[in-house]
């Protein structure tokens, strides 16, 4: 038997959606242990002088808890 928990993470990148969520998942994977997935609940950008500058994730992030 296993349990788990879920954490939530705002992640960005200035290359793209894809960037930002790995960039998330490989930071959360440096605190939390068992890492074992992740449900991207939004994807926003941020415009400068028309032109998309960043992007960010709003992920879930879960992680399986040690016995």
């Amino acid at each position: 038997m296993s349990v788990a928990k879920v954490t939530e993470i705002i992640a960005s990148s200035n290359k793209s959606f894809d960037d930002a969520i790995e960039n998330g998942i490989e930071r959360a994977s440096q605190t939390l242990k068992n890492v074992s997935g992740a449900w991207v609940e939004s994807q926003k950008v941020v415009v400068n002088d028309g032109k998309v500058t960043e992007y960010r994730v709003a992920m879930k992030v879960t992680f399986i808890l040690k016995d």
